[in-house]
């Protein structure tokens, strides 16, 4: 049950943030733009990174729902911190490695990053609701909810997390705004832990459309992002001028020296 379960949860974890990757990262790569805006290879990298680094998330957050269902609210906020901090501390470590972080494509690998922590988080839920012993039809709709607002709330807070490069750009707005973030959505994840299903679901929906808006509002700046160099330009061969003439300039001639 335990193999069937967890096997289930990463199906669901796989698919949503190889769906994201798939459709949205997609977009800025061949043939859908003339030149793909970043090093494709580096992006799956990230995307193997965060699927790392997204156990110990899954273990903060599920440690953060249980805390809830229990009503230890302190130990629930010391999971939630755990959990945001956890991220923001990754994104950053990632971006600050001489491999992801010297190219401007750096929001397409966060992105990839935090997708692929968001579907490992998804992946623990769907497996815990499924080992339970009462698995009803309302439970897995909900589960499969939460499970897409985790991934859009990881993927949105990681673009938001990202500093701007210009005063007048809208993208990203740093840690502190993305981790504020980030544990707003997380905690309306686990208010169905205090008010019942219908409470998880107005919560887990809340917190899907606010991560989809605040994606949207930041997705134009993708668009910017230059295309990775492909190295030194070659050297341009200049044509030869006609009738074997040079362009340098001719020699000048010396007055003579006038005899004293």
């Amino acid at each position: 049950m335990v193999v069937a379960s967890l096997s289930l949860g990463a199906v669901v974890g796989v698919l949503l943030s190889g769906a994201f990757l798939y459709i949205e990262v997609g977009r800025y790569a061949e043939p859908q733009v003339p030149v793909t805006l970043f090093d494709e290879r580096k992006e799956l990298f990230a995307y193997t990174a965060g699927l790392f680094v997204g156990v110990p998330m899954a273990v903060a957050f599920v440690l953060f729902q249980v805390a809830m269902g229990a009503g230890a609210l302190i130990g629930a906020a010391i999971f939630l911190t755990l959990l945001v901090v956890g991220d923001e501390v990754a994104q950053w470590a990632l971006l600050r490695t001489r491999f992801w972080g010297r190219e401007a494509a750096r929001p397409f690998y966060a992105l990839g990053f935090r997708s692929a922590i968001g579907g490992i988080i998804s992946l623990a839920i769907v497996a815990q609701y499924l080992s339970s012993p009462t698995i009803t039809v309302d439970g897995i709709g909900l589960v499969l909810l939460e499970s897409a607002a985790l991934v859009a709330l990881e993927v949105a807070g990681g673009f938001l997390s990202l500093p701007s490069d210009s005063p007048r750009e809208r993208a990203g707005g740093g840690p502190v705004a993305g981790g504020l973030f980030s544990t707003v959505g997380f905690f309306l994840l686990g208010v169905g832990f205090l008010g019942g299903e219908a409470t998880g679901y107005v919560g887990a929906l809340v917190a899907l459309l606010g991560a989809v808006l605040v994606y949207r509002r930041l997705r134009p700046a993708l668009a910017r992002v230059p295309p990775p160099s492909a190295g030194p330009q070659p050297l341009v061969r200049q044509a030869a001028l006609p009738f074997g003439r040079t362009s340098k300039a001719p020699p000048v001639e010396k007055p003579p020296r006038e005899n004293a």
